[in-house]
This record gives C-alpha cells, sequence and structure tokens, in this order.
C-alpha cells in the first residue's frame, strides 16, 4: 500500500531511559510531524536501526557508568581482582580472585564503600571501603565473605616488581623475602622451626611490606593460610575451616572470611610508621640495658643437662677468674628432679639457697630456664590434672597429653587465669626464695598443641595462644627471654632467635642471622637475644678491631679436647671490661 508523499520533512526523535545501575535501557520513538506519511516498511526499518544505535549508545553510557562505580580512589576493581595504584600512577599492587569471580551486576557504591553482593558461585559479602589514616596515606579495607558455603576465599597477591619484607621468622629465612618453589596455602600459626623446618616460625605477624610503600595486614579474625608459587611470582592469602586448626565461634558456621587492609604511602618509612602505630602494640619500657652491655652466660653452652651444684660454681668461677663480667647467668635445663617441678633437685644442688647467695655475692645475676610443660612424672601433674590447669581434648573431660623435646606430659592452659596464678606464683615463689632476677620462658608454640584440642576461652586462631604464653614474662620483663611472639611487641622482655646449626648457609645458618634479625624487628620486636649455634664458632674481627684469640687456648674453656669455648654465650657487644675498641662476636 502506498501512502501520499509530502514536501515536509519528517522528524523523529528517540527518549531514552536507563536503569540507576544502567543495565538496561528503555527506547521510545515520538513523531514529530503527526501529519506525514511515509511508507510503512521504510518507517519500520528506520525504527530499527534507531532502536539499534541508540541501544548501543546505551550500553556504551552504561560501560563508562560501571567503570566509574567499579573504581575508588586509586583502586580499580573487576570481576577478576583489583589492582592499586600510587599518586604517580604506577601499579603498586595486583590482587587476583583465585576461589570465585565477582557478578558485578550486583556492585554498588555508596560513599566510600564499593559492595558486591554475588560471586558467580552465590552469595557473598564483599566491599572495599576506602580510608585516609594521613593525608598522604590511603587505605582499603576489603573483605570477601562467604554466605553460602564453607568453600575456601582465596586471593593472589603479584609481587613480581617489588620486594616484600616481613611475615615470619623461617627456617631458610632471606632479606628481602625469597620465595622458592610452589606450596600450597598452610595454616600461618607460630611452630618450633627447628623441629619442623616448613612451617613458620615462633614469630610471626600477618604484616608484609614491601618496597613500593604498600604494605598488608591480614585481620585477626580470618583463618588465615599462606601459601606462594615462585614461577608465577604469587604469594596466595586464603581463609578456610576445613582441615585446619582454625575453629569458628562456637554456634557459627564454618563459612570462611577473608579480610585485610592494603596501605598505600608515598615512600616505604612513612607507610611502615603508620602500619606501626596502627597495628602493633607498643612496649612500655626498654629491657634492662645491662642486658644490652653485659655478656650472657649460659650453663646449656658447656654443660647442656648434665649440671649441678659443683659444676655451676666452677663456672662462675671460672668467669670471674678470666677476667670477664660478672654479669648475667642463665641456669638452663636441668636443675629439677622432673619437668614440670620448680624446685631445685636436692641430689644435684644439696644446697641451693647458698649456691644462690655465692653468685650474688660474686656479682652474678641469675635467671632459671622454664616451660610451658608438666610432664606425667611430675608431682605436680596430679594437682593441675586435678585443678583444671592443662589444654584439655576436644571434649573437655581429659587432658590433652602432648609430647615435645623432653617427654610427654600436659600443656598448661594461659587462657585459664587459675593456671595463669599457679604458674606465675611458682616463678615468684623462686624469685623471692633465692634471688632469682628473671626467667626464660621456653617453648610457647602452636605445635606443642594437639591437633583437636580445647581451652577455658575458645582460641579461633591457635597462635593467641602463644600471645597468651608470652604475657607471662610481663611481671619480669626487663630481664625476661621468649623465643616465641604473636601480637606481643609491648612485652618489654628480649625475643630469641630458634636456634642454629653450625652451617654457613641460610637454613639456621650464619647467613641467616641478620636476616632474621631485621624480619623479626620490622615485626616489631625491638630487643632481639642471639642465638645458639649446637657447635661452637669463634669469629674473630681483628684489625681495627682487635683480637681475642688468645682466649681459646684456656683450659677452662675446653670441652672435649675441642678447645672451642663452649661455655660462651655472649651476645654481640663491645667488650666492657678489655679494649672498648674491641668487638667479641661470639657465637655457641
Amino acid at each position: 500500500m502506498k501512502v501520499a508523499k509530502t514536501e515536509e520533512p519528517i522528524f523523529f526523535f528517540f527518549v531514552v531511559t536507563c536503569s540507576e545501575s544502567a543495565t538496561f535501557c528503555l527506547l521510545e520513538c515520538c513523531e514529530i510531524m503527526h501529519d506525514c506519511f511515509i511508507p510503512l516498511k521504510t518507517f519500520l526499518v528506520r525504527i530499527g536501526f534507531g532502536k539499534i544505535a541508540v541501544t548501543a549508545w546505551c550500553y556504551y553510557i552504561a560501560s563508562l557508568r560501571k567503570a566509574d562505580l567499579l573504581k575508588t580512589e586509586l583502586l580499580d576493581l573487576n570481576k577478576d581482582g583489583f589492582l592499586i595504584r600510587n599518586q604517580a600512577g604506577g601499579i603498586v599492587l595486583k590482587m587476583g580472585f583465585r576461589s570465585g569471580t565477582l557478578d558485578l551486576d550486583s556492585c554498588s557504591k555508596e560513599g566510600v564503600i564499593l559492595r558486591c553482593s554475588r560471586s558467580f558461585a552465590g552469595k557473598v559479602n564483599f566491599f572495599i571501603m576506602t580510608v585516609k589514616p594521613k593525608e598522604t596515606v590511603v587505605c582499603y579495607r576489603v573483605r570477601w565473605e562467604e554466605l553460602e558455603s564453607d568453600r575456601p576465599v582465596e586471593h593472589a597477591m603479584s609481587y613480581n616488581e617489588s620486594h616484600w619484607y616481613g611475615g615470619a621468622e623461617t627456617a631458610v629465612q632471606h632479606w628481602p623475602i625469597a620465595i622458592s618453589g610452589q606450596q600450597a596455602p598452610k595454616p600461618f600459626v607460630t611452630s618450633d622451626v627447628y623441629s619442623n623446618r616448613h612451617d613458620f616460625g615462633g614469630i610471626l605477624e600477618r604484616y608484609w611490606l614491601s618496597s613500593n610503600a604498600t604494605a598488608i595486614k591480614i585481620n585477626d579474625s580470618v583463618p588465615f593460610h599462606l601459601g606462594w608459587n615462585d614461577t608465577e611470582k604469587t604469594m596466595y592469602f586464603q581463609a578456610r575451616y576445613q582441615d585446619s586448626p582454625y575453629k569458628p565461634a562456637p554456634g557459627r558456621p564454618p563459612y570462611a572470611e577473608l579480610s585485610y587492609r592494603v596501605c598505600v604511602g608515598p615512600d616505604v618509612t612513612s607507610i611502615h610508621k603508620v602500619m606501626v602505630r596502627r597495628y602493633f602494640p607498643k612496649p612500655n619500657k626498654v629491657p634492662a640495658k645491662e642486658m644490652f652491655r653485659h655478656p650472657i652466660w649460659s650453663t646449656w653452652a658447656l654443660h647442656k643437662t648434665d649440671i649441678n651444684q659443683e659444676k655451676l660454681l666452677t663456672y662462675a668461677e671460672n668467669i670471674r677468674k678470666h677476667g670477664f663480667n660478672c654479669s648475667h647467668l642463665e641456669f638452663d635445663d636441668r636443675y629439677t628432679s622432673q619437668y614440670g617441678e620448680f624446685e631445685f633437685d636436692t641430689q644435684k644442688f644439696p644446697n641451693a639457697s647458698a649456691m644462690f647467695q655465692k653468685l650474688k655475692a660474686d656479682g652474678f645475676l641469675v635467671s632459671l630456664w622454664t616451660h610451658p610443660f608438666v610432664n606425667y612424672d611430675s608431682a605436680n601433674f596430679g594437682p593441675c590434672v586435678q585443678k583444671g590447669l592443662f589444654v584439655m581434648e576436644p571434649t573437655g573431660q581429659l587432658p590433652a597429653l602432648v609430647k615435645w623435646w623432653n617427654g610427654i606430659g600436659g600443656i598448661l592452659d594461659f587462657t585459664n587465669p587459675e593456671a595463669r596464678n599457679w604458674f606465675t606464683s611458682h616463678l615468684r615463689s623462686l624469685r623471692h626464695k633465692y634471688g632469682v632476677s628473671s626467667f626464660k620462658l621456653d617453648a610457647g608454640e602452636t605445635n606443642y598443641l594437639p591437633w583437636q584440642f580445647r581451652t577455658r576461652v575458645h582460641l579461633p586462631d591457635p597462635s593467641t595462644f602463644t600471645r597468651r604464653y608470652t604475657e607471662m614474662a610481663i611481671p619480669f620483663n626487663e630481664r625476661a627471654e621468649l623465643r616465641s611472639g604473636y601480637s606481643s611487641q609491648n612485652i618489654s622482655c628480649f625475643f630469641r632467635l630458634i636456634d642454629r646449626d653450625s652451617v654457613w648457609g641460610y637454613e639456621l645458618g650464619l647467613k641467616s642471622l641478620i636476616p632474621t634479625v631485621l624480619t623479626i624487628s620490622i615485626l616489631g620486636y625491638q630487643a632481639v637475644l642471639n642465638v645458639r649455634l649446637l657447635r661452637l664458632h669463634l669469629i674473630f674481627l681483628t684489625g681495627r678491631l682487635g683480637c681475642i684469640s688468645s682466649l681459646s687456648s684456656n683450659e677452662a674453656f675446653r670441652q672435649g679436647g675441642h678447645g672451642s669455648m663452649d661455655s660462651l654465650n655472649l651476645q654481640p657487644t663491645l667488650a666492657p671490661h678489655r679494649n672498648r675498641n674491641s668487638f667479641i662476636l661470639l657465637i655457641n
């Protein structure tokens, strides 16, 4: 059918209505000239092409709005992860989502919060909040919480173009972190790294600092596992409860939550200061200055567990006889008859009171070795069971027996106020009775807890047990010594490196000493004590620094014909009793 032609032009205009999120558009065609006529087929074709053009324009506008929606400050979010830039525009961090992909249509932005409610696997609670603790520092709080499944949540951080520092004491220690091989995510909890070389060490924090002025802090509530892949130059941050020592709070489903904070600053110093002030508890004092200035003499270096009153007094006398400073004497394992007791073994120490009086008269301050275990053959084991002072098996009916390097026994539950009081009362009694100056608190790592256990206070993170144990040093902290730590920076004592082997390399060897001290220091621990090597090495620094090689010929410091000065256990220190320009580094 033909319609009448007209000389007047025909105009149409389109009205486009888009949803708030710009995910769909409505198209209306309005005719300006109502009295015009064109062929119907031509009219419909024009309408079709018009709709296509306008729809394409709508999707283009929608993509621009979505790009703006998924950006907050210097962070860009996509369905597979996010990246962060610095003020100069350079990319400083890339994070990928390994366990799921976000449904970007579920995302919205409200002020400083960018939020998404779905992944392609189900409902989630995902958000990124922008925080500015300083004008020059921008932080992003990131959280991914599963709401319908107990599947793990895992993010992958690329470290290809930067150096990273922090994390934990490890058996193989480099500075900066040097990742080797592939490791599936494993629990990030404290462990005796000397006995468990592939675990993390006794001092750790969920904190990393990079050379591009970026820092990451994993939240304490996260059931955190750490893995890596050196081929992909990637670290894996995973949250999970399955096959893990982490346990959800009673009554809560085991739905994993991965939450952390990423902060970016103008330089490494500035960003580190912000993170330390925000996340690390502060020490309230400096440990005793004499501990820095003078040697620490240890019975372990010469006698190991074969110690008695006569040997100890002879050892102290030889220190005096050869002109060394009578400073701090560390009474190590084993002075009690059974592990878990506190009083001196009368067979080995027939007059402990007189021995302490003699040491005090000679100018020694004496500390005693102690630990959190009570062996089953100790006289204290039965009373501790009756009082419920031990970590229990999961039902809470029986104590959980644990194996440690000196036998089998119970481990005190330091979340229980009664156990804490029982332990500290014995230490105070020793201090009052003998004038003991302080204590060396050994162990405390989570690998000495049973895989399944129950404590008086629920521990979502097993490393909190380490924190509770280190608090036992607070009454004695000016001279106390610990070898484990987790959020323990406020305890003003000395934190000791785990023992080293007599090797030169980075696996618990000489080369690992400085990297380990630097790592522990960047985690907020200010006073770090030296270590013992299983065999003896004496390093002489000659020339300007002087030499003390003549000491090695003294028979008083020989053991088994080695002539290796096994009795010396000194921190690197300026020798106060000799030439102030001589530097002595003795490692036992």
